[in-house]
């Protein structure tokens, strides 16, 4: 491994190891990145608010605070040059980037996975309601502490109306799981009656 010699003032040598040198460039890019991130965000900031920025966005009906975003935009953009340039330095660039995307990968087929496991037994559950008639829409049914109205009878959820007229949605696995009270709606008098 090769060192490099640095004199000092007395002019003793003194020997630096290049990795060494690679980290404290790296920390000296990241400390001065960050500063100067947060400072040309809070200019930028200074300056939208100084030309009353958002007062004539909301001349032009935009009600969304756009000085505190570009300014912090600006800040979270040069954190990230500096991050880069950082992981650059350190020759880390495409180790860390095959890390990141190995972990965004990751937890897209987690969070796949994990909605699967509801979403079958739910369709299943959904449609056996639909094929045996179970309920229906207007009925009236109690299950675990909820009693109320059934509105809509979807494949994943019912959509329930209590009593204090509040929306309750219950996924239809429950309903094959647990124990279900049904009351049945009156069926409509016809207007006419059959001879």
């Amino acid at each position: 491994m090769a060192f490099a010699n640095v004199t000092g003032l007395d002019g003793s040598g003194l020997a630096l190891n290049p990795l060494f040198s690679r980290i404290m460039l790296a920390l000296f890019i990241l400390l001065a990145g960050f500063i100067v991130g947060r400072l040309l965000g809070l200019l930028v900031r200074r300056i939208l608010v100084d030309v009353k920025f958002d007062r004539h966005l909301k001349y032009l009906g935009v009600r969304v605070p756009v000085e505190r975003f570009l300014g912090s935009s600006i800040s979270f953009l040069i954190y990230l040059a500096t991050i880069f340039l950082t992981l650059n330095t350190l020759a880390l660039t495409s180790t860390i980037l095959t890390l990141v995307a190995f972990g965004i990968v990751f937890v897209v087929i987690v969070s796949f996975l994990l909605a699967i496991k509801d979403f079958f037994p739910n369709l299943f559950a959904g449609a056996r309601i639909k094929m045996s008639d179970l309920f229906q829409e207007g009925d009236e049914i109690k299950i675990l502490e909820v009693r109320g109205k059934v509105v809509v009878i979807g494949f994943l959820e019912t959509k329930l109306i209590t009593a204090l007229k509040e929306e309750v949605i219950i996924p239809n696995v429950l309903f094959v799981k647990r124990k279900l009270i049904v009351n049945r709606r009156k069926p409509a008098r016809n207007a006419r009656k059959k001879n």
